[in-house]
């Protein structure tokens, strides 16, 4: 399972013109799933992300996390995070799990957040969406349980 973290001032995605999940201080996720992850990856990560220490203290350290902060998570499913581009010019995506398995680790990302995170916004599985973010910092990282 991959993540791409980025600590944002505030974020919303929109489909169709109708905004389906937005946030202010906190976090996006990128989230993309591959074939051999299960509950258990998803229980790492949501547990990483509510901890990583990305935010500022009152000396102007990144030395506090998410939950620490009150802050927001607003998750966007992202299969092209699996994207192959070793060869040719068209990516691959055969390493990104089916609709199947991705939805069902997806919903479960949300609920498990949910149980971290008092505030969790979350895009549309499946749909063309478009993602507004304000980076903080800018602050980006990678996460992947694979590695």
């Amino acid at each position: 399972m991959r993540a791409v973290v980025q600590r944002v001032s505030r974020a919303k995605v929109t489909v169709d013109d109708e905004i389906v999940g937005e946030i202010a201080r906190g976090v996006l996720i990128l989230l993309g799933v591959t074939h051999t992850d299960g509950l258990d990856d998803v229980d790492h990560l949501v547990e990483k992300i509510a901890g990583l220490r990305i935010f500022e203290d009152e000396n102007g350290k990144m030395n506090l996390s998410l939950r620490e902060i009150g802050g927001s998570m607003l998750v966007v499913s992202q299969f092209t995070l699996y994207a192959d581009t070793r060869r040719g010019r068209r990516p691959s995506f055969m390493d990104a799990a089916g609709a199947e398995l991705a939805s069902r680790l997806y919903d479960y990302f949300i609920e498990r957040s949910r149980l971290e995170i008092a505030s969790v916004a979350e895009g549309r599985f499946g749909a063309m969406m478009d993602v507004e973010l304000v980076n903080d910092g800018p602050v980006t990282i990678i996460l992947d349980t694979k590695g």
